[in-house]
């Protein structure tokens, strides 16, 4: 049976939204790539070293100490991958990624100091309720 003929399964409609999104995501996001198989291992770093170097490197400003930001124009941190997280801040000192107040506060701090606070902030729960169904 070909593919054309389960056109209007549900699961073929999934199927193909996936592919359709991922192509999309890969166009628009240029600097995320996926994983090859001779890319270096993430750092998996230390959220306990984390906990400590968060209170000398700046972030519990605007991050707070809990990943729950103090202001409107900074993310929540807590729960967030810590991939993404380390990519970011990676970003951030390598001058890739531009925002004045993260370029400043993310231009000293080790590979090290990376991976370490990226554990930190994803290691922290996050609970979600959804809103009530109308």
């Amino acid at each position: 049976m070909s593919e054309t003929s389960n056109a209007g399964d549900p699961h073929t409609r999934v199927r193909c939204s996936v592919r359709v999104l991922s192509c999309v995501l890969a166009l628009a996001l240029p600097g995320v790539a996926p994983a090859r198989a001779d890319d270096p291992p993430a750092a998996t770093g230390s959220a306990e070293v984390g906990a400590q170097r968060i209170k000398t490197a700046g972030c519990t400003t605007c991050h707070g100490r809990d990943g729950l930001s103090r202001l409107a124009e900074a993310p929540n941190l807590a729960g967030q991958v810590q991939g993404y997280l380390a990519s970011a801040l990676q970003a951030y000192h390598s001058g890739e990624r531009k925002n004045e107040i993260m370029n400043t506060v993310a231009g000293p701090l080790s590979d090290e100091d990376i991976a370490n606070l990226a554990a930190y902030y994803s290691s922290i729960k996050v609970s979600v309720t959804p809103p009530p169904r109308p």
